[in-house]
């Protein structure tokens, strides 16, 4: 009867625990689109236009131009990139491409995602997509695993013809994230986020006021992470409690009733 009580209560425990831990790898919310979404694109990555994950970006451009969005991104998200090209009524056959780049402008492989599509002759749009993997707290030098920061997203027609150079485009991107929880998590973190920016002191100023020149405002909304704390540490505990709890209820099965063994002789 014992036992029963305490494997109750270890099952109820990882019940209540587990509740938590589950919802830290659901998609992410998206914050919806306020009518404030950018409506154009930058030319460069110093030209960027920012963009919060949840939101629909719109540009304007003209086929050839190179278009650029950048977003934050923290560890332990798996950002998707979509996009979509809306093509004027007549054109030849196109093909467009994103690519996407972390804070050290290292262009990193989508993990799955048609990243490269090709619009047939008088096709009214194509669409893209990429799926970056997941962005780690912390990595090894020499490794090329995304990391927190900024993202650039670039967007662009590969192996134009002539004829087309120059006709109009529209462009809508959005950058949408799964928290994938402790599964991706490790035991180091990076000092600071990959975020562009550079302090500059006002001369014109007193001595103890300063300016900062930031080339990227932009973070998640709960701020930056990378921190040690992930939903793994829920289920490290939890293994501990059950494994305490195993050994009190191997112990109170063997150890008897108390009674001694054996039996003394009669006389």
């Amino acid at each position: 009867m014992r036992i029963t009580r305490v494997l109750s209560l270890a099952l109820l425990t990882l019940g209540l625990a587990a509740g938590p831990a589950a919802a830290d790898s659901s998609p992410s919310a998206s914050p919806s689109d306020d009518g404030k979404a950018p409506t154009q694109a930058g030319t460069s990555f110093r030209t960027a236009t920012e963009i919060e994950q949840g939101q629909t970006a719109t540009a304007s451009g003209s086929a050839g131009d190179y278009l650029y969005w950048s977003f934050p991104a923290d560890a332990g998200q798996r950002p998707t990139v979509k996009a979509t090209v809306k093509l004027p009524e007549s054109h030849a056959g196109q093909s467009w491409q994103i690519d996407v780049y972390d804070g050290l402008r290292r262009r990193q492989a989508c993990q799955y995602g048609a990243q490269t599509r090709t619009a047939a002759q008088d096709a009214a749009s194509v669409e893209l997509a990429c799926t970056l993997r997941t962005v780690r707290a912390w990595s090894e030098a020499w490794d090329n695993d995304p990391l927190p920061g900024t993202y650039y997203v670039r967007l662009t027609v590969v192996g134009l013809k002539t004829a087309d150079l120059g006709l109009p485009v529209n462009a809508e991107v959005r950058v949408d994230s799964k928290d994938i929880g402790g599964s991706a998590a490790v035991d180091g973190s990076l000092a600071q986020p990959l975020v562009p920016g550079i302090a500059v002191k006002s001369e014109a100023e007193s001595d103890d006021s300063t300016t900062s020149a930031v080339l990227s405002s932009i973070e998640p909304d709960d701020g930056w992470s990378s921190g040690w704390w992930s939903d793994r540490w829920v289920w490290t505990a939890l293994g501990g409690m059950l494994a305490a709890l195993a050994g009190i209820g191997g112990y109170a099965l063997t150890r008897g009733s108390g009674r001694p063994s054996r039996v003394p002789p009669t006389v």
